[in-house]
């Protein structure tokens, strides 16, 4: 019996799971499309094209919520189990509060498992098919930045000039063995300047020391040393970080068995590093997800239909939750926390506070 009962629950707990799913899934399409619907207005496209971008970006933003998906299915199921009085009938047959929690949410993390082996490679997909079909279609094509074995490229005009920027690698807000060439726009070379570190954390790129080549009139090269000089760029580390460095393109087990070449591929350490995390504790945080809306759930004795009440409770918990998430990893972005910390910091939060609402629960 005990066996026919744990079933029940499996079987429950992720047709929920998936009907939640299917819910933020189409929530997502529609908002999207009217995203993609506004980006190609101009272009005489159709619908075919904006719905295509939507279902190939859609599932990797609604795996990115799945633990609040979950956290909305636990609550589903556990408040229809109080609700019809099936709760009740669990415990009858040796089912304690802390024993159907449990089965939720090993069913949960594995769940997440499944996300991280065998969905997370499918979205990477679809979102690497996203971006180069999205590419083709930029209305900045003169601002341009590309990354490939041979480092960073950087094409932006400035004042009807054109520069080019070169450099080997880029990390920590600086990049290194650094050319500059600005060009008229006939694209005949004005000057270049050779370095060997710029700082571009921000707008404003600052080299230190470096030389800067020009001909005089007669043609000629003349060379000069510069130090302390500046340049206004449009582009900065943090910006090509973020439009550049898609690591939801990265599948996870890429980002394990080629860290090392992802690195010398000019891929910052730290973003590797807090992706690799992110991704490794999404089953943990599913795991405790559960935990946290069978404490608002089973925390009550109250077997009255209070689902108002859990709407609200839901929504706030969510949007607390992700808050609480984004904090964390601002504050390890800006260095007041350690970088992996902020990752764990929402999840070892979460444990505390599950522990101990679970242990009053487990008593009730």
């Amino acid at each position: 019996m005990n066996s026919v009962l744990k079933k029940y629950l499996i079987y429950n707990f992720v047709k929920i799971f998936f009907n939640v799913l299917l819910v933020f899934l189409s929530l997502g399409i529609i908002l999207n499309l009217f995203e993609e619907i506004e980006f190609f207005k101009n272009l005489d496209l159709g619908l075919s094209l904006p719905f295509l971008l939507t279902l190939l970006s859609v599932p990797n933003h609604v795996m990115q919520l799945t633990p609040f998906i979950i956290f909305i299915a636990t609550m589903w199921l556990l408040v229809h189990l109080k609700s019809s009085g099936e709760l009740h009938t669990l415990k009858i047959f040796g089912f304690s509060n802390f024993k159907i929690v449990g089965i939720l949410s090993i069913t949960a993390f594995f769940v997440g498992f499944i996300l991280l082996i065998f969905i997370n490679p499918l979205t990477a997909i679809m979102i690497k098919h996203y971006e180069s079909i999205k590419a083709n279609y930029s209305r900045d094509v003169d601002h341009l930045v590309s990354i490939n074995k041979n480092g960073l490229w950087i094409k932006e005009m400035n004042n009807q000039k054109f520069r080019i920027v070169t450099a080997k690698t880029f990390a920590s807000g600086n990049i290194y063995d650094v050319s500059i060439y600005n060009l008229d726009k006939e694209n005949r070379i004005i000057d270049r300047i050779e370095t060997k570190k710029v700082d571009i954390s921000k707008n404003v790129w600052k080299i230190q020391k470096g030389n800067i080549y020009k001909l005089d009139e007669f043609e000629s090269l003349k060379m000069s040393a510069i130090d302390d000089y500046q340049i206004t760029s449009s582009f900065n580390y943090e910006k090509i970080n973020t439009l550049y460095r898609n690591l939801d393109s990265i599948p996870f087990h890429e980002l394990i068995l080629n860290y090392e070449e992802l690195k010398n591929k000019g891929y910052s350490n730290e973003i590797l590093l807090r992706n690799l995390n992110t991704l490794i504790s999404l089953p943990i945080f599913l795991f405790l997800m559960v935990f946290l809306a069978s404490n608002f759930v089973l925390g009550s004795n109250s077997y009255k239909k209070q689902n108002t009440k859990y709407i609200f409770l839901s929504i706030f918990i969510c949007v607390f939750v992700y808050y609480f998430k984004d904090l964390s990893i601002a504050l390890g972005k800006s260095n007041k926390i350690p970088l992996i910390l902020s990752v764990w910091m929402p999840i070892l939060t979460l444990s505390i506070l599950c522990s101990i609402g679970m242990i009053q629960i487990n008593e009730k």
